[in-house]
């Protein structure tokens, strides 16, 4: 397996790894299924803002899986927050993808002096959560039935890591 930045070019295989998220999980809390134009201003806006997108590659250069962030929130103060996401192949799962990923992202949000990582993890996602566990995150509360899906009330586990980054902070 290797990691590496995902470019335009992998736009597809992220679409259909989000798209069967959205249909046969609750790991996104979306309904409907996304497009290649979605996609398009997705990653736009991931270029615009410096936000990674890191894949995790095959030996034959399919992608297993990827991990980003973004933004937490659009207020000044909340700019050394991020809020990430790591999404692993439905049929590639359970061989360390999600682990790698997730350190990688870690890595790169301390070269990119942010301080705090979020998470939002389905709550019954047992699979998720230990992996942000195991990585130093902390669960940090429960929102109870704040999502509906496949007919039933979801709750959402919000979790952080605090990273040692940035050094000087400034209020610019």
């Amino acid at each position: 397996m290797t990691l590496k930045a995902c470019s335009e070019e992998q736009l597809p295989e992220i679409l259909e790894i989000y798209n069967h998220a959205i249909v046969h999980t609750t790991a996104l809390y979306d309904y409907k299924t996304r497009n290649m134009e979605t996609m398009n201003t997705w990653y736009a806006d991931k270029l615009a803002h410096n936000h990674p997108i890191i894949g995790a590659f095959d030996n034959d250069g399919t992608l297993l899986g990827f991990a980003t962030y973004g933004m937490y929130r659009m207020r000044p103060a909340y700019k050394y927050t991020i809020e990430h996401s790591v999404y692993v192949r439905h049929d590639k799962r359970g061989h360390g993808t999600g682990k790698k990923l997730l350190k990688a992202i870690i890595q790169k949000a301390e070269e990119q002096h942010y301080h705090v990582m979020v998470g939002v993890i389905d709550a019954e996602n047992e699979i998720s959560r230990r992996l942000h566990e195991a990585e130093g995150f902390e669960l940090n509360g429960i929102w109870k039935e704040v999502g509906y899906k496949f007919g039933k009330w979801l709750d959402a586990a919000y979790y952080q890591l605090i990273l040692k980054t940035p050094e000087r902070p400034t209020e610019d």
